[in-house]
C-alpha cells in the first residue's frame, strides 16, 4: 500500500512538473509571436518609406521617432516635414556662419547668401505647412492638403534652386563639399516628406 501511495506521489509531482514546464513554454512561445509595438512601428516607417525617392535617407531620419509616429500615415508625413525643416534651419545657420569666414571669393560669398535667402523662404513654406497639417482634419481636409502639397513643392524648388547655384566652378574645394552636402541632404529631406505628404493625399482620396 505504501508503495502504491509513493508511486502515485512520483507520478504526481511529474505530472506538475510537465505542467509548469508546458504551461512556460507555451507563454514564452506566445510572447515570441506576438509583435512588439516597437518594432510594428519601425517596420511602417521603413514599409512607408519605400515609397519616396530616398529610402535609406527617410527610415535613418525618421526612425528615432518611431514611438511619436506609431503606425499613422499623417503622423509620419508630419514629423517628416518636422526633420526638414530642422534640417533647413540648421543648414541656414551654418551657411551665414561660412559666409563670414575668411578666404572666400565675393562670387563664393555671393551663392552662399544667395542661397541664404532661398533657404530662409523654403523655411518659411515648411513651417506653413506644418501648422496646416496639424489642422488636417475635416470637410476641407482636400483643400488643406492642396495648400500643404503647394508649399512643400515651393520649398523643394527653392532648395534645388540653392543646391544649383554651387554647380561648376563657383565654389571650389572643401567649403563646396561641405555646403553641397548639406544643401542636398535638405532638398531630399524635403522631396521625401512631399512623397509621404502624396501618400497620405491618396490614402485619403
Amino acid at each position: 500500500m505504501e508503495g502504491t501511495c509513493n508511486n502515485r506521489s512520483h507520478f504526481q509531482t511529474i505530472f506538475l512538473i510537465l505542467v509548469v514546464f508546458t504551461s512556460s513554454s507555451f507563454t514564452e512561445s506566445v510572447s515570441a509571436a506576438r509583435p512588439v509595438a516597437g518594432d510594428t512601428n519601425t517596420e511602417f516607417i521603413r514599409t512607408s518609406c519605400k515609397s519616396t525617392t530616398y529610402p535609406n535617407l527617410c527610415f535613418s531620419s525618421l526612425s528615432s521617432r518611431a514611438t511619436a509616429i506609431g503606425v499613422s500615415p499623417q503622423l509620419l508625413a508630419h514629423e517628416s516635414l518636422t526633420v526638414s525643416l530642422e534640417t533647413a534651419q540648421s543648414t541656414s545657420v551654418t551657411m551665414v556662419e561660412l559666409a563670414h569666414g575668411q578666404g572666400m571669393t565675393p562670387r563664393e560669398i555671393g551663392a552662399m547668401h544667395d542661397c541664404v535667402e532661398e533657404l530662409s523662404d523654403a523655411v518659411v513654406e515648411l513651417r506653413k505647412s506644418l501648422g496646416e497639417m496639424k489642422q488636417l482634419r475635416g470637410k476641407d481636409f482636400d483643400l488643406k492638403m492642396s495648400d500643404i502639397q503647394t508649399w512643400v513643392s515651393a520649398a523643394l524648388t527653392d532648395e534645388d534652386t540653392c543646391t544649383e547655384g554651387f554647380a561648376g566652378k563657383v565654389m571650389n574645394g572643401k567649403v563646396k563639399t561641405v555646403v553641397r552636402g548639406r544643401i542636398l541632404d535638405v532638398a531630399h529631406m524635403t522631396s521625401n516628406a512631399l512623397a509621404l505628404i502624396n501618400s497620405l493625399a491618396a490614402f485619403h482620396g
